[in-house]
């Protein structure tokens, strides 16, 4: 039996070729940058500083993962984060999964006009000010809750997963749940959710590892260093290997100071991405088909 190239005609395998090629500098031009993160972190600080790591770890050192976990308060960050990706992405998707299944009913009353006032809302908000009085009036200032409850729904996320259940999940399949006396709590716990598990995937990365990367509102709306989350953490430890050199008489200490702050600044950049880079294999199965699904026929 011949293969696919043995069948394909001349155009079509130069067309495969450049294809590859093409793929392969753009896969190179991505790897690149993670790898040599990944080397500067693991070199010597001297090393990083003259500019001597290329591709693989020079003077292979953990003095810059040594420097960040023997900071007390980074295992706090830790904790932080842990609680707040976990529980904030378990409302999201509680909020998110709900509300999209309700507005994929075509007998919801008012089903247009609420979602035209939730898709207003991806145009135009109060601002930051406004946030921040709500917030305080809600006694929720310095809260963990400042950090999930504002978040609560992604309007573009649900969207894509209203998107979903209409186009995966047969009205027929209601109807007949119905003839068997399943409620619509029951229909939407038993058959809706089971059947959405590729979307869920897909709506648990995308809100994770923004729960996981936010900074913003923490530094907004948290004043307590034990509520922190872990980015907070690794961007005072930065910031305080960031001094002015002209401040520091002593050249020896400027050139120690400098080599510090070269290999945390890598070292930090790794510990962020490793939960992340640890989650995604395990959804990356349902990505595309979530996505692909959840976004076209809407």
């Amino acid at each position: 039996m011949k293969s696919i190239w043995e069948k394909s005609s001349t155009s079509d395998k130069v067309f495969y070729v450049v294809i590859t090629v093409v793929l392969t500098l753009f896969f190179i031009i991505v790897l690149y940058p993670c790898i040599f993160v990944l080397s500067a972190s693991f070199s010597k600080g001297s090393a990083v500083q003259a500019g001597r790591v290329v591709l693989l770890p020079v003077e292979p050192s953990l003095e810059g993962y040594k420097t960040v976990f023997n900071t007390g308060s980074i295992w706090i960050g830790f904790r932080n984060s842990i609680l707040y990706t976990v529980f904030g992405t378990l409302i999201n998707i509680i909020m998110t999964m709900t509300t999209a299944y309700c507005l994929s009913r075509s007998d919801l009353p008012g089903r247009n006009g609420i979602m035209l006032l939730f898709t207003f809302t991806m145009f135009f908000n109060g601002g930051m000010i406004p946030s921040y009085i709500l917030l305080r009036n809600l006694q929720m200032i310095n809260t963990p809750w400042a950090l999930i409850i504002p978040g609560a729904i992604g309007v573009y996320n649900m969207i894509i997963a209203r998107t979903f259940i209409q186009n995966s999940i047969p009205a027929e399949m209601l109807d007949a749940a119905k003839i068997d006396g399943c409620s619509d709590i029951m229909y939407y716990v038993r058959i809706v959710l089971p059947l959405s598990k590729a979307i869920i995937a897909v709506l648990v990365l995308f809100y994770g590892v923004g729960h996981w990367n936010s900074y913003f509102n923490a530094m907004i709306y948290l004043n307590t260093k034990s509520l922190y989350p872990l980015t907070i953490y690794l961007r005072d430890i930065l910031m305080a290997t960031q001094i002015d050199p002209s401040t520091i008489s002593d050249p020896e200490a400027q050139l120690r100071l400098a080599e510090a702050a070269a290999v945390i600044k890598y070292a930090l950049i790794v510990i962020t991405m490793v939960p992340v880079i640890i989650i995604y294999p395990f959804v990356q199965k349902y990505f595309i088909k979530g996505v692909m699904i959840g976004s076209v026929k809407g």
